[in-house]
């Protein structure tokens, strides 16, 4: 019985370049990013946020130009590698388990939750901050709410970062990828096949983005959760991401999140947020998505 790939050497913190990684760009897997150097300083050198590069709006897989930095260093950042288990074996009833969800969600090709899964796996802006506009029920863009958008935009770099350590510590295979089976994003396959699959940066950054809204709008916690815990499924669903890995995503998400309020910038982020949004919801805006449609999708089992 094989086992999954391994590798020995590799970036401490493999964090992504959010436009053409974590099967997204426009959907793509998870790539490793830059990480800036800490600029030499008297007397000290200052720590130096991870950063990552924006992704093109009109080519998710074309260069940036501007860094966005995150809350986190590499020195506060999470490491996965440390803290997660490893992967389940493949002889394993874990591993039984991954394959049983993988299967019983191949049901759901070419349904509304399919499609919905296709959307969650774009990873540029303004997308991902469309997510949650419906949970929020206000739109959420850089013209609406320009202070929540880049909240979410530092946010998005540190707990996708998260991932990255135990992503290269154990190169796990791809549930299309292991299987020989298509995702819902075959236009990023030849990428996410040599990208570790374990834990999931997609979720990472999915419910780290949902937990960051709940201090926003708190009234809507629940059903920003919800959303967040949806983006995570859409992983399985896409046949990119094992159960597992979705799972263990959910833990980095928390653990980066939790590190981020030590920061006095993120707390004075979330407080300018907050009353930005509190103001927008008031106008009774339409959220930048279509709810009905979103709502429809996520009504499907995912598991």
């Amino acid at each position: 019985m094989r086992h999954f790939h391994r590798i020995t050497k590799g970036s401490f913190f493999a964090v992504f370049s959010f436009g053409c990684a974590l099967t997204g760009c426009a959907g793509s897997g998870e790539a490793k990013q830059a990480v800036a150097q800490a600029p030499t300083a008297q007397p000290a050198p200052a720590a130096t946020p991870v950063t990552t590069a924006t992704p093109s709006a009109t080519s998710p897989m074309s260069p940036a130009t501007t860094r966005i930095a995150g809350y986190l260093t590499r020195e506060t950042m999470p490491s996965s590698a440390l803290l997660l288990p490893p992967p389940p074996a493949m002889e394993s009833a874990a591993f039984a388990a991954d394959q049983q969800i993988y299967r019983s969600t191949r049901a759901l090709r070419e349904t509304p939750r399919w499609t919905l899964a296709q959307q969650d796996a774009v990873l540029r802006y303004p997308e991902v901050a469309g997510t949650f506009s419906c949970a929020i029920e206000a739109p959420i863009s850089e013209t609406a709410t320009p202070k929540l958008y880049g909240l979410l935009r530092r946010a998005q770099v540190d707990t996708g970062s998260s991932t990255g350590s135990a992503k290269a510590k154990y190169m796990r295979r791809r549930p299309f990828a292991e299987l020989k089976e298509t995702s819902c994003t075959p236009q990023d396959e030849s990428r996410l096949a040599n990208d570790g699959s374990y834990p999931s940066g997609h979720t990472a950054i999915g419910w780290g983005l949902a937990l960051v809204l709940t201090e926003v709008v708190p009234e809507r916690a629940n059903q920003i959760l919800a959303r967040g815990y949806a983006f995570g499924q859409s992983r399985v669903v896409c046949g990119v991401h094992w159960q597992s890995d979705v799972n263990e995503g959910r833990v980095m998400a928390s653990s980066a999140v939790a590190r981020m309020h030590a920061n006095p910038e993120f707390a004075t982020d979330v407080a300018a947020a907050r009353a930005e949004v509190d103001a927008v919801r008031k106008q009774k805006l339409t959220p930048s998505r279509d709810c009905s449609v979103e709502a429809a999708a996520l009504a499907i089992p995912a598991r």
